[in-house]
């Protein structure tokens, strides 16, 4: 079997069929178990689509796949808002975007408790490192990385250590701390490498921690800005990847100047995710040399996805496949007779359930504020605490004008069955049926045919609205 023969085998959908019968019911909460570590790894505009395990013969993604055998993947995640500062609140937060951080460079709300919260009150150390983008900073008024978020809006996190945004991966600053305990510097490399690095440190002292039997356990999450554009990695990388003979989407326009394009950012794309795989290799080694990898759930996602020339358009925002459908894995080490299932599965996820299915996997009820749904029971054998969503609601609530996207407000739905609608104010625009077009080459919208399932799905738009405290006027669908 060649190597595109056995991706596309590996992509099968396995999420439908159920998992098989073990006897793995013992819970995490057995008497005498640990209360479980966790951690969240994630970049920024890593789509989906681009995992070798995902079938992409373009990726080499080796310890990502790993995780993906040995873990849960979530065939149907989606960033509801594809735009970095909204999905960030909605992650740290569990609410959705109109009610937290509305658009582009607007910040986490004073007052906003996030997940880190919930950990510190459950116990926990809490750390974050990397990307942040939640202060409110505005480009135009100077570059992000120099700018130094206050402490009170760093979200609760007992260690932090990060940027208000970059865009230059060998020119990457970080801030932290606090008086004369603040400090803010260059990193001396490349971004994920380095931020890999100060991650693996942290590891480290708690691995060390436990040696001395009065460790506490430990929620911390990594943001890096890869593979998010310019799309440039090390030389080693790099070399891999020769735009001209690079596989692009079926939905990808035969015009010269959009493939071109499309190749040569592309080039830097994968070879950005080899580096960012090439770390999480790293820091999965680095939990098992500090003897912590038994008991450490890890979480391996992205904020949103990049087009690359599918749909003629490019970068995030917009609703389609590229763009919003997000890589989700619970993984780790921890034995599966204590309970852990693995597989890949088509329940929806939205970035509201993340924060609230964290708090799961360790145990933690999710706080009344967070609006999402916890998801864990999937990864735990458990039972569902509550029914679970059948559809994932998308917004634009707040467009940022930028180039190359959709420059208008949208609300929509993927549903798990397939189907995705979209609208604007007052307005039909979208409506796939992804299981025949996962492409999206065939848009029903106005096509009278299919005018039950328009009414069905956009009635479905107008009560997640309701459901959410939203504002938005759905068109009637004759």
């Amino acid at each position: 079997m060649n190597r595109r023969a056995f991706l596309q085998a590996s992509a099968a959908p396995l999420a439908s069929a159920p998992f098989p019968a073990a006897d793995w019911r013992q819970p995490p909460e057995a008497e005498g178990a640990a209360r479980p570590n966790v951690i969240w790894l994630f970049g920024d505009q890593h789509r989906a689509q681009a995992l070798s395990c995902n079938g992409d013969a373009n990726a080499r993604t080796p310890h990502i796949d790993n995780m993906a055998v040995n873990g849960v993947m979530f065939t149907n995640a989606v960033a509801g808002f594809p735009l970095c500062c909204p999905f960030r609140g909605s992650l740290l937060s569990g609410r959705y975007p109109h009610h937290c951080v509305r658009g582009h460079e607007h910040a986490l709300p004073d007052g906003q408790k996030t997940v880190a919260h919930a950990f510190n009150d459950a116990g926990y150390r809490t750390a974050y490192f990397g990307k942040w983008h939640l202060a409110g900073w505005h480009e135009a008024k100077g570059r992000a990385a120099f700018y130094v978020t206050d402490p009170a809006r760093r979200g609760g996190f007992e260690t932090w250590a990060g940027y208000e945004n970059n865009n230059s991966q060998y020119d990457s600053w970080i801030h932290g701390g606090s008086g004369k305990d603040a400090f803010h510097y260059r990193l001396p490399g490349y971004e994920s490498d380095e931020l890999a690095n100060i991650f693996i440190k942290y590891l480290k002292e708690r691995g060390e921690e436990q040696k001395r039997s009065n460790a506490k356990p430990f929620f911390a999450a990594l943001s890096v800005q890869p593979p998010h554009d310019p799309y440039i990695a090390p030389p080693e990388f790099m070399e891999h990847y020769n735009p001209a003979r690079l596989d692009l989407r079926a939905n990808v326009p035969a015009s010269r100047i959009v493939q071109e394009t499309a190749r040569r950012e592309l080039a830097g794309y994968y070879a950005m995710i080899e580096n960012w795989d090439h770390n999480i290799g790293r820091i999965r080694q680095a939990l098992t040399d500090s003897g912590l990898a038994h008991n450490t759930h890890i979480l391996f996602f992205s904020d949103h996805g990049d087009m690359h020339g599918s749909q003629g358009m490019y970068r995030k925002t917009n609703p389609f496949e590229e763009s919003i459908r997000i890589p989700f894995i619970i993984s780790g080490e921890i034995p599966r007779y204590q309970g852990r299932k693995v597989g890949r599965l088509p329940a929806v996820l939205n970035h509201v359930d993340i924060a609230p299915t964290t708090l799961g996997l360790c145990g933690i009820r999710k706080p009344a504020w967070m609006e999402g749904a916890d998801l864990s029971h999937h990864r735990l054998a458990k039972e569902a605490a509550q029914p679970e969503p059948d559809s994932a609601f998308l917004q634009s609530v707040v467009p940022t004008g930028h180039a190359d996207s959709i420059n208008r407000p949208y609300r929509g739905v993927v549903t798990k069955d397939g189907w995705k609608y979209v609208a604007f104010e007052g307005a039909p625009w979208l409506l796939f049926n992804l299981n025949e077009d996962p492409l999206e080459q065939a848009n029903l919208a106005f096509n009278n045919r299919y005018r039950v399932e328009r009414r069905k799905l956009a009635d479905r738009v107008r009560q997640w609205i309701a459901d959410t405290g939203d504002s938005f006027t759905i068109p009637a669908e004759a």
